[in-house]
């Protein structure tokens, strides 16, 4: 018999394992994938640390959980400084004082805001009812059409003024020369990958790979007084009320027989006409000193049975159906549910510790 078991090995699985057993629970983690760490999974690749993934970028306000994270690994000074290539043209982001010179020929930031606001005139006087209109309120029609909608739609996979407008209404936009993508005082990338996160996490914890939940699910369910369920959450109702949606990823990774490809760790590219959304170059997140590089394309896609769900598609259909799922899942007496799939909301990784360790408190 275990205390807990705990079903996915992400950073929600394993902040939750790491923290009972030093509680001094018994605890079981099972994984259907061949390694443990869930998406911020990271591999050596000729001696170059690759997000499998996607890519990963930790960063935080919060000092508490930027300390907690520190425990189990060396963090590098790593700034997420992204670009966006548009039919060949480089682009800061995100938006900021570089990236309206780099449009407009602008230099000052009253010069940028009576651009921006001379092109908002659009959709100044109503209340924006899709992605596009609302793009264009908050930045105008040039960055909009530039470097806005074709990425967005084929991120999503849905024609921008068919989206929902709270997706951009985070839109970073600075008057300020300055390239890096988080406000959050703390950021980086442990040197040496993400997994060592993991493994020292779950280190003297049973862990069984290549075990679907679901495959076995009443002997599992027997063996542990309370489980921690952090897999998709219709799944576990056995989809009773339906399936929600999700975007999808399709990764294509190759070694480039070449020290620097691209030049920077992030490219974006937003022309439609491009069937990617943006080129990762791995060596760039944790520098290392070799005469190879590895790539990754990052295609997007609609999910379905059999591919990963990567983003909840959080749209008043979508929220009202997890909404029922949620309620059955409060019924459920031993068993908690966390992470995003079992909670249908995309985080980052700073939010899943949060989100671990104040869930642990309600445990027994």
């Amino acid at each position: 018999m275990f205390d807990y078991l705990i079903v996915g090995s992400g950073l929600y699985g394993s902040t939750c394992a790491h923290e009972l057993r030093n509680r001094g629970k018994r605890v079981l983690v099972v994984e259907k994938r061949d390694h443990i760490g869930g998406n911020i999974y990271t591999e050596n690749v000729e001696d170059i640390q690759v997000h499998r993934y996607g890519a990963h970028i930790f960063h935080t306000n919060n000092k508490d959980i930027w300390d907690y994270v520190n425990q189990f690994a060396e963090f590098n000074r790593y700034t997420n400084s992204p670009v966006a290539n548009y039919k060949g043209r480089i682009f800061n982001l995100p938006f900021n004082m570089n990236t309206f010179n780099q449009l407009w020929g602008v230099i000052t930031p009253e010069q940028a805001q009576a651009k921006i606001k001379e092109q908002q005139s659009e959709f100044a006087s109503e209340s924006p009812q899709n992605l596009e209109e609302q793009a264009i309120k908050l930045v105008g029609r040039d960055i909009y059409e530039i470097l806005v909608k074709g990425y967005t739609e084929k991120q999503w996979g849905r024609p921008a003024n068919e989206l929902p407008s709270f997706i951009i209404k985070r839109l970073p936009v600075r008057f300020t020369y300055d390239n890096n993508y988080f406000n959050d005082r703390f950021q980086g990338i442990p040197i040496g990958g993400y997994t060592q996160i993991i493994e020292k996490m779950l280190n003297g914890i049973d862990v069984r790979c290549n075990t679907d939940y679901f495959n076995d699910r009443n002997a599992l369910d027997k063996i542990a007084k309370t489980i921690i369920y952090t897999g998709p959450i219709d799944r576990y109702f056995d989809y009773c009320y339906g399936k929600l949606e999700y975007r999808s990823l399709r990764f294509e990774t190759e070694i480039i027989r070449k020290a620097n490809v691209q030049g920077n760790a992030v490219v974006n590219y937003t022309d439609r006409d491009i069937p990617y959304t943006r080129i990762i170059e791995h060596k760039h997140f944790d520098p290392v000193d070799t005469q190879n590089s590895v790539i990754t394309r990052e295609y997007p896609s609609e999910w379905q049975e059999g591919l990963e769900p990567y983003y909840p598609v959080n749209n008043e259909k979508n929220d009202t159906l997890y909404r029922q799922y949620r309620d059955l899942s409060r019924l459920e007496t031993k068993v908690f549910f966390g992470g995003r799939l079992a909670r249908y909301r995309y985080y980052d990784m700073h939010q899943i510790i949060a989100s671990a360790l104040k869930d642990l408190q309600k445990m027994p």
